[in-house]
């Protein structure tokens, strides 16, 4: 069953008005679902195919000029598109030409400050919200299952999927943000700060139990705001 976005008529609403609409919010929650979704008719693309990054990187105009209307994913793989649309967007003077998405907030912000600020819409999509759902189960149902589409859609294994979901995090985005020399001790942080949800953050207390300074816990708090 497909459950509708809150956020549907607000970025219909948006590409009437800003050339480029870029999206943001943590891996699988449903950003190229709602792209597709809401911009059937446009050409989509995924730079974390690596052919088609290649392809984006060796020949931008030539990647950009495939489709007047484009959904590009994961942009901040080829930071160096961005510029090329801001010329292209100048030029046409047009509205809705390119739906953006992204994973990485920090890192994404940057290069859409740079070269599309007064150009682009943003939209910060996170996992269902308990209103989407409209879900009559019992709260700690739900929050024991959470709220990725996925998870919901293909009826998995909780425990099993989010599993999976950190390694591949812990494995992938990270080495895309800041490397950590340590895995295991950002995995133990990982686990420390969850189990410290809803309450005032005491970095005194994770450097203790982890073995590293306050300083760490300052860039690995940033590394995990950066990466939703």
């Amino acid at each position: 069953m497909l459950i509708r976005r809150q956020v549907e008529k607000h970025l219909l609403r948006l590409k009437k008005q800003y050339p480029v609409i870029t999206i943001t919010g943590p891996r699988q929650s449903g950003k190229t679902t709602l792209a597709k979704l809401c911009f059937p008719r446009y050409f989509y693309s995924t730079l974390e195919d690596l052919d088609t990054r290649q392809e984006a990187q060796n020949d931008p105009r030539g990647f950009l000029e495939k489709s007047p209307h484009m959904i590009i994913d994961e942009i901040q793989k080829v930071p160096s598109l961005v510029s090329y649309i801001q010329g292209i967007t100048d030029k046409s003077k047009k509205t809705g030409q390119f739906i953006l998405t992204g994973s990485h907030h920090f890192q994404l912000t940057a290069t859409i400050s740079q070269s599309l600020a007064g150009r682009t819409a943003l939209i910060h999509l996170l996992p269902f919200s308990m209103k989407e759902l409209k879900s009559k189960e019992d709260y700690t149902q739900l929050l024991y299952r959470g709220f990725y589409p996925r998870i919901i859609d293909k009826k998995l294994k909780p425990k099993e999927a989010l599993s999976f979901y950190i390694n591949t995090y812990i494995q992938r985005d990270l080495r895309d943000i800041k490397e950590i020399k340590n895995l295991k001790q950002f995995e133990r942080f990982l686990k420390l700060s969850a189990s410290f949800t809803g309450q005032i953050v005491n970095k005194v207390k994770f450097a203790n139990d982890i073995g590293v300074d306050s300083k760490t816990i300052d860039s690995w708090l940033s590394i995990l705001e950066a990466s939703y």
